[in-house]
């Protein structure tokens, strides 16, 4: 398959899946999430907390069970700032608008940057890649140098 095969078509049905599965993970349901995500097998993540990149997608009992009592719900708009194709790969550069209920905070604005990588795999599309962060707002050079040093910790 070309770029020329992939359609706008093809990203507006992308980007509403995507949406409807990150509603959902915002509600704390992973399952959910991850039957419309649809992870590849060599799936990786750079987590918006920071860290090692993490290869392959946990859904585990562990991990579902932990999603459903840190997640409690929210509002979700995703805002595409830039999509591009090339062969199989569809890459989406967005800011996932939400607000949420996290942990034990109160609700509050959770607003990523993020990318997503996509592989189409037969007639659907895997997501390979997400890179995601809090950065949504501009932070001072203090904290930006505290942050790069590893010195923000609470």
């Amino acid at each position: 398959m070309t770029s020329t095969d992939i359609t706008e078509q093809d990203i507006a049905v992308l980007i509403a899946r995507w949406s409807e599965a990150t509603q959902l993970y915002i509600n704390g349901d992973l399952r959910g999430y991850a039957a419309i995500a649809g992870h590849s097998e060599d799936y990786t993540l750079f987590p918006p907390n920071g860290g090692d990149a993490r290869s392959g997608f946990d859904g585990s009992d562990d991990a579902v069970e932990w999603t459903a009592q840190t997640f409690r719900g929210g509002q979700f708009e995703l805002d595409v700032v830039k999509t591009y194709t090339s062969g199989d790969l569809a890459v989406l550069v967005a800011v996932e608008r939400q607000s949420g209920a996290f942990a034990d905070l109160p609700l509050q604005d959770w607003s990523f940057r993020i990318t997503l990588v996509f592989r189409r795999e037969g007639t659907g599309w895997r997501l390979v890649h997400r890179h995601a962060d809090p950065l949504v707002r501009a932070v001072n050079p203090e904290l930006f140098a505290a942050i790069a040093r590893g010195d923000h910790s609470l």
